[in-house]
């Protein structure tokens, strides 16, 4: 789920740009809304132009999850170590080769990537795993959690994280967790 998604366009529109939102919204699927429209520099770009996301992963960390949710969090019924988790993602901050965990359809030239904040919270039976970055490979933060996870039920050490980051080998890390629970939170771009 994308609650800060930036696309740009190029267009010949005679709709003002403060109108241009509401226009849009008028004839898209309801299951988009756009908040706002603004005019940008002819070489921007939303993708190449980022400097840094943060994404979300939520899960449902009770015996038998929800109904209404089921497709907007990942459910795990085994009680999670969380305190062992909050140790362990912070193994992820600062600037590491994260080839152990990209996905092998990752086209990217370099796997290194900084982590500026990397921080869990849990609020009654959700586990809210945030990372913020200057860019992700594909599904890092999937795998990431997957990691976490994997840390949650005690099969991987929080100590042996930074040995995973260190070998770069896909196979030591978590696997990767469902789309379901990611969200794109924000993107800034100066």
């Amino acid at each position: 789920m994308l609650y800060g998604q930036v696309a740009n366009f190029k267009t010949n529109s005679n709709i003002p740009i403060e109108k241009f939102a509401v226009a849009i919204n008028s004839i898209i699927k309801k299951s988009i809304v756009i908040k706002k429209a603004e005019e940008v520099d002819e070489n921007f770009h939303s993708r190449y132009c980022c400097k840094e996301k943060t994404y979300r992963y939520i899960i449902n960390n009770s015996e038998y999850g929800t109904a209404v949710y089921r497709n907007l969090e990942y459910h795990i019924p085994q009680k999670l170590n969380v305190e062992e988790m909050k140790k362990a993602i912070k193994h992820f901050e600062g600037e590491h080769d994260f080839k152990a965990f990209k996905s092998s359809g990752t086209s990217s030239k370099s796997s290194v990537r900084t982590i500026y904040k990397a921080e869990i919270k849990q609020e009654n039976d959700k586990i809210i795993i945030e990372l913020t970055g200057n860019g992700f490979l594909y599904n890092m933060v999937r795998i990431i959690s997957g990691t976490l996870v994997e840390v949650g039920l005690g099969k991987i050490k929080q100590e042996e994280i930074p040995d995973i980051i260190n070998k770069k080998d896909r196979t030591l890390a978590g696997k990767t967790l469902p789309p379901q629970g990611l969200y794109l939170v924000k993107v800034k771009y100066k």
